[in-house]
């Protein structure tokens, strides 16, 4: 064996011992995170520097309404991305339809290995895609604001249109 490769698959066997220590027998995709991960900050630095170069600021701090919009809007549109019918052809490729989870939404599982199986994830959990979601709503105030609170009101009304469903649906029952 050369001498350099030696370096690199003294680290790999490094890194597999300790994704093996950390996961106790666990199917967690570490390396498939790590991708993920640095390409989430990639993304942000790529976008704070195109911010700079472009001496577009972000506000110096948001109000309450925007706070709350954003919120609404980061949590419809997450959902939208990984639960609704219409996207599935989006989470095909990286996860397994399994049944319905509730009300128009479906229960789908990651598939695969490694990178397939963090996008699988990334792709079906609400609560991962959200961080990817905000970042993009944030970038949006930043380069596009006006069109940005636009997209946010509409999911924002999205999301209070599903609790008004729900509220119906649970009156009906309530008074059947």
């Amino acid at each position: 064996m050369s001498a350099s490769k030696a370096p690199s698959t003294g680290l790999a066997a490094s890194a597999r011992q300790v994704a093996r220590r950390y996961s106790g027998g666990a199917d967690l995709p570490l390396g498939g995170y790590l991708v993920t991960i640095t390409t989430y900050g990639t993304l942000v630095t790529a976008l704070a520097a195109l911010a700079r170069a472009t001496g577009r600021e972000g506000p110096a701090r948001l109000s309450a309404g925007d706070v709350l919009m954003s919120a609404a809007a980061t949590h419809k549109l997450s959902r939208l991305i990984t639960k609704d019918p219409v996207t599935s052809p989006l989470r095909a490729p990286f996860a397994s339809f399994e049944g319905t989870s509730g009300p128009a939404e479906l229960a789908d599982q990651p598939r695969g290995n490694g990178a397939e199986k963090s996008i699988g994830e990334l792709v079906t959990c609400p609560f991962c895609a959200e961080v990817w979601v905000g970042t993009g709503i944030t970038a949006g105030l930043v380069f596009l604001p006006r069109i940005t609170r636009l997209v946010m009101g509409t999911f924002a009304a999205l999301a209070g249109a599903d609790i008004l469903h729900y509220v119906h649906s649970w009156l009906g029952r309530e008074a059947g």
